[in-house]
């Protein structure tokens, strides 16, 4: 898939949004994300948020994504249909079976996420298959602080309640479309860095303006715990990934 402008991502033709269009007649693929939660030591949410969506830049970026890498054909069929992701969560032998199968795992603050290449819709590997999807309710021990200076920010809706793995799957859709609007030179500074990023619920009123704002704006199918709609606007940061503003009426 080439470059997703921003007037693109917010239109019907969105693969993150539930209107029927030729994405829905190609095969169907789902990006796998699963997330180590330990019962004694789980994740902070936001830490988890922020380590999704990393994760699937980290994917994204990664050499076997891109031309004739092992992973490129199925990257490429599932950018053609819909996107999807979905998270799941291990613990102890699950997670180690996990490790073992061809993904890349990526840290955050504490939380750990390994990313998978994308997968038939109903041809999970039996190791990640049998995870549940259930059991990914986190929670911050305080409230995070306010995004570091410079830092790009995927803001969550929020008039919205979500599991911790739902906002997971819907920071990294944030962070993809984030990506599609960057030059290669722009992926590369960004990824060199170690996409730093953060992710933050966005006060009532600024949502209503960063939806206005011309920004990369994630349309939720509507498969899964909520309603179509609005869940993620993707703001660029003074340092790292650039998106332009264009406010709209």
């Amino acid at each position: 898939m080439g470059r997703v402008r921003g007037t693109e991502t917010t239109s019907p033709s969105s693969p993150f949004q539930h209107e029927e269009t030729g994405r829905d007649a190609a095969p169907q693929f789902v990006l796998p994300l699963v997330a180590r939660i330990e019962r004694a030591e789980p994740p902070a949410r936001t830490d988890a948020l922020e380590t999704a969506a990393r994760a699937v830049l980290v994917l994204l970026s990664d050499e076997r994504a891109a031309g004739e890498g092992e992973w490129a054909q199925a990257v490429r069929d599932w950018q053609d249909a819909r996107i999807r992701k979905v998270v799941r969560r291990a613990r102890g032998a699950e997670w180690r079976r996990a490790e073992a199968l061809p993904g890349i795992t990526v840290t955050g603050a504490h939380a750990e996420v390994r990313v998978f290449p994308p997968v038939p819709l109903d041809g999970w590997p039996k190791d990640l298959a049998r995870l549940q999807v259930s059991g990914t309710e986190l929670d911050d021990p305080e409230p995070p602080p306010a995004p570091e200076a410079g830092r790009p920010v995927l803001w969550l809706n929020p008039e919205l309640e979500m599991s911790a793995g739902k906002e997971m799957a819907q920071a990294g859709h944030g962070a993809q479309l984030a990506w599609w609007e960057l030059s290669e030179e722009e992926r590369a500074t960004w990824r060199a860095a170690g996409f730093p990023l953060a992710v933050r619920t966005a006060e009532p009123a600024a949502w209503k303006e960063l939806t206005r704002s011309g920004l990369p704006v994630v349309h939720d199918a509507g498969f899964t715990e909520i309603a179509p709609g609005e869940t993620v606007v993707a703001e660029g940061g003074s340092r790292f990934c650039p998106l332009p503003r264009e406010r709209r009426p």
